[in-house]
């Protein structure tokens, strides 16, 4: 035997318990003697019992026994519950007097059979369990609940869980003592057909012709018919062997209907064991045709595109590059996007930026035709549309370049402050970029007068060149001439093979100069000048003039983000060395699959623009110099396809009469179109334990708008759920006991406040039938076994040996005796008792005396005289006060008259004890008078006291003063 506390340090409240009742017997004066001191006795029993409850005090003694809870595995994969109760029966056959055991099962949820308790005997299993799942991990967390630190587990499972994780379940169980000895069960033995998955591709076009695919298991070599219905309309029927294992068939359909279709199919075997695997479920969404955006540098120079479209019945749109619209979501629309000989000059860095995001992001497709106005030539360099395209636009590695002289002449007046100065900054760091280190730049900034912000120096410190140029800061007004002129002398003094001056202002010139010296002698040293006017304000004849008598090029752009563009465009057409126009039969190179486009042959090629491929590009077709002339490479989500001779029929007169010509660029542009669909959401549906959990995720950017799904399911059953936002741009929604099927959902945001729908998209899953179903192997759900008793240090028993259960270590424990509630009750019983000493008026002490007399020592016969002495006086006093307060002559003793010359005592009123009569001295027993004394009461034989024995007023005066005394 021992003592056990579950709270020991709350016996310390005794202390504080000891010091309140010294203090309240201290401060307790209604109370005294014997009743005082049970009173207080009970209440110190009291607080000591309820001290002792709340540190939860209980007897302890020895007790050894073994403790196991069987799971039973009652799911649908199983043998029946029958066979399991037998074995458990016969296990719990060889426990001995003082084991406990415990019954547990579980399909989906898990449920207590049998408490652990010594009971024995074959179980009933009867708890209420859905078989359609197998939740082995709930079943281990029930049984662990029910087990003390060192008990045993035996799960009697065929393995094929499906809902929860049972390795981590082991784990939790090992760190807790209890092991886990597992039953390998065999999975129910019957002739079943099952089909396993049916695939169909997420999105097809309109008309397009693609393949189901089928997978069905089955466990018997048997005929059996397959059908397969699209929207509830049977497509296909037909009758197949089945061997035993997996068979795949696959079937033919063409997309006939846009929207969203439901896919079924079924299969029925004679004596098929279960129904509930015969359906699965897919589903495809039919897109209409694709639609092909055509931007065309010059107006009707697309024809050969649009007859090739035309010809592979691919919709298009003609736009011009001006027309191109600077929001994202215009171009979702299309499919693929083809730029035909289109400046960069003519397109703004926001449109530029937009255009590689719906490659990038959205998988639009690029097609880039080449021309004069293209690639290099057409200021791509270090643009967006050069990220998105699979050629690099400078010449990397290229040798027999011209060596070149170019110096920058800008404007940096007060009318360039802000964005237009920076831009053409930015323009001056992109043209010195296309330069090498043997060419020569220098750069001029003017207002009223030059000043040289590079020297005309080589490219050998590109760093200090690049620091030099993002220096420049705007001042001042505007004077052209001076400017063009300081560019002018410095650059007489270049040696290079081409020199260029490119003019770039917003504004008027303050001086009235003569430009026509100017111009005539760059004519006679071959040197050229281009120029830029920015905005409204430019001097625009003025510099037109400019440029058309130094044989360069003028350029107004009213949009200064094309400024980056023009600049490169011009520093490219200095050097003239990226056309390359020589004929000759383009070799193929990593053509994949389009070689079959090329089984009999190319056409020859005129010219083309020279490109450098990029490292992850395939060059499909190359040119002798092993320029790109086709290439293609993924970008983001997209694929681009760079063409670098026209499709004009300049440059590739051969090819644009080719009778494959149609075939050929039509598959060009189909391989650039999406490979996913581009809808904003995205739908994942996860199966766990019946409940789909459903993850909806943003693509792109993120929004903060709420969402609202309208939900279709598979019987045409509406529902309208609220997603929760578990992550920026995610969404989760579960469906209770969800039905398999294909279900189609209506996304909608509502981004208002008012929460009215701000937009929509259509999106589809599927739930299939639970994998409680499928023909799984039993070797899947032994190996599942194995590690669950090798993690928690558990036996593999043997089904045909239930005896072997028992034969583990006991537990060493000790029992307790839980005395709480007779704890509880005595102490209320006591705070009874507690209540009654205090407030019942019994004659406590005669009680006390009477207790005390039982128990106490016997006296002798002298003590017994003494009392019985005692007892008699105290009566005769009595009788006597009696007689005296109801008016007899007789007074009690020592209450004689007094003399009338003697004088009152001095007494004083308000004792209450007696202890002021005795103060008085002997005259107040009837004794000789002393000098100053005098009766209390007035003598009788007095003329004053009115006779005898007095009036009774006098009387009732008497006894008030002898009751103050």
């Amino acid at each position: 035997m021992g003592l056990h506390f579950d709270q020991p340090w709350l016996l310390l409240l005794i202390i504080p318990a000891a010091a309140w009742l010294f203090w309240a017997w201290k401060r307790t004066l209604r109370l005294s003697g014997p009743r005082k001191a049970a009173a207080f006795t009970l209440r110190a029993v009291i607080l000591l019992l309820l001290i002792s409850v709340a540190s939860g005090f209980a007897p302890t003694f020895r007790d050894d026994y073994r403790a196991v809870v069987f799971v039973a595995d009652r799911s649908a994969s199983v043998a029946d519950d029958a066979s399991i109760a037998g074995w458990i029966g016969e296990a719990l056959d060889g426990k001995e007097d003082g084991d406990r055991a415990g019954i547990v099962s579980f399909g989906r949820t898990a449920a207590v059979e049998r408490p652990l308790t010594t009971e024995g005997g074959a179980p009933a299993l009867r708890a209420g369990i859905d078989p359609v799942y197998s939740n082995i991990t709930d079943g281990l967390r029930l049984a662990a609940s029910l087990l003390p630190e060192g008990g045993r587990i035996v799960l009697l499972s065929d393995g094929r869980g499906n809902v929860g994780d049972a390795i981590r379940q082991s784990r939790l169980l090992r760190s807790q003592g209890i092991a886990v000895d597992v039953v390998p069960l065999a999975s129910r033995a019957a002739d079943d057909a099952a089909i396993e998955s049916l695939q169909t591709p997420a999105s097809v076009r309109l008309g397009e012709r693609f393949t189901i695919e089928l997978e069905v298991a089955s466990t018997a070599e048997r005929e059996a018919e397959l059908r397969l219905f699209e929207n509830e309309r049977e497509i296909a029927r037909e009758t197949v062997r089945l061997s035993s294992g997996v068979n795949r068939y696959l079937f033919q359909n063409i997309a006939g209907s846009a929207g969203f279709n439901r896919y079924r199919a079924e299969i029925y075997m004679p004596g098929d064991h279960r129904a509930q695997n015969d359906t699965a479920y897919g589903f495809s969404r039919v897109e209409g045709p694709p639609r092909v955006l055509v931007v065309e540098g010059e107006p009707g120079s697309s024809a050969n595109i649009a007859s090739a479209l035309e010809a592979s019945l691919i919709p298009y749109d003609l736009a011009s590059p001006e027309q191109l619209s600077v929001e994202l979501a215009d171009y979702a629309r299309y499919d693929a996007i083809v730029l035909n000989n289109v400046p960069a000059t003519r397109l703004s860095e926001t449109v530029m930026e937009r255009l590689a995001s719906a490659v990038g992001d959205l998988g639009i497709g690029l097609v880039a035709a080449g021309g004069a106005d293209s690639y290099g030539l057409g200021g791509y360099y270090e643009t967006p549309l050069e990220r998105a395209l699979p050629v690099y636009m400078d010449l990397k590695g290229r040798r027999q370049m011209p060596s070149l002289g170019l110096i920058l002449v800008i404007d940096r007046s007060g009318s360039m402050d802000g964005g237009k100065l920076e831009l053409a900054k930015e323009a001056a760091l992109r043209a010195i970029g296309l330069l090498r280190d043997p060419d020569t730049v220098g750069v001029v900034a003017f207002d009223d007068s030059p000043w040289w912000v590079v020297e005309p120096t080589k490219l050998t410190d590109r760093d200090a060149v690049t620091a030099a140029v993002q220096g420049i800061q705007p001042a001042g007004g505007t004077d052209i001439h001076p400017a063009v002129a300081a560019a002018l002398d410095r650059m007489l003094e270049i040696e290079a093979q081409r020199r260029h001056i490119i003019l770039l202002t917003d504004g008027m010139s303050a001086g009235n100069n003569n430009y026509d010296a100017l111009t005539a002698a760059m004519n006679e040293a071959g040197i050229t000048m281009s120029t830029v006017a920015v905005g409204m304000d430019a001097d625009t004849a003025l510099l037109k003039r400019l440029a058309d008598a130094a044989k360069g090029r003028y350029y107004y752009t009213a949009d200064q983000s094309t400024i980056p563009a023009i600049f490169s465009r011009e520093t490219a057409m200095m050097a003239r060395t990226y056309i390359v126009e020589n004929r000759f039969v383009p070799a193929i190179g990593q053509a994949g699959g389009w070689l079959p486009l090329f089984s009999a042959g190319v056409p020859a090629v005129d010219a083309y623009v020279a490109t450098t491929p990029k490292e992850t590009a395939e060059t499909v077709l190359l040119s002798p110099e092993g320029d790109p002339l086709l290439a293609r490479w993924s970008f983001g989500a997209g694929r681009s396809v760079a063409w670098t001779s026209d499709l004009m029929g300049q440059w590739s007169t051969e090819w644009t009469s080719w009778p494959q010509f149609p075939d050929v660029l039509s598959a060009w542009v189909k391989w650039t179109f999406p490979q996913f669909s581009t809808d904003p959401w995205l739908v994942k549906a996860r199966l766990e334990g019946g409940d789909a959990e459903l993850t909806i995720t943003a693509q792109g950017a993120a929004g903060t708008s709420n969402l609202t799904v309208s939900l279709t399911g598979e019987d045409g059953s509406e529902e309208t759920l609220r997603p929760v936002p578990v992550a920026p741009g995610e969404y989760a929604v579960r469906l209770h006991n969800a039905r398999p099927g294909a279900y189609f959902m209506q996304i909608s945001e509502s981004g208002d406040a008012d929460g009215a729908p701000s937009g929509g998209s259509l999106a589809g899953f599927v739930i299939p039938y639970s994998p409680e179903f499928r023909l799984a192997g039993d070797e899947e759900g032994r190996a599942l076994l194995e590690e669950i008793a090798q993690v928690t240090g558990g036996r593999m028993l043997s089904p045909e040996q239930p005896g072997e259960v028992f034969r583990i270590e006991r537990i060493a424990a000790r029992g307790k005796v839980d005395l709480t509630r007779g704890l509880l009750i005595a102490a209320l019983l006591l705070w009874l008792a507690d209540i009654a000493v205090r407030r019942l008026s019994l004659p406590w002490n005669r009680i006390a005396a009477a207790l005390a007399g039982r128990f106490a020592v016997r006296q002798g016969p002298g003590a017994d005289a003494a009392g019985a002495t005692a007892w008699s006086r105290l009566k005769e006093r009595t009788r006597s006060a009696g007689e005296f307060y109801a008016g007899g002559g007789i007074r009690p003793r020592g209450l004689e008259p007094r003399k009338a010359e003697d004088k009152l005592p001095d007494v004083r009123i308000g004792g209450t004890d007696g202890t002021d009569a005795a103060r008085a001295g002997p005259s107040a027993t009837g004794s000789a008078p002393s000098n100053g004394s005098h009766s209390v009461l007035p003598d009788a034989g007095s003329p004053d006291s009115g006779g005898a024995a007095g009036s009774p007023m006098e009387r009732l005066l008497a006894a008030k003063r002898r009751g103050s005394r």
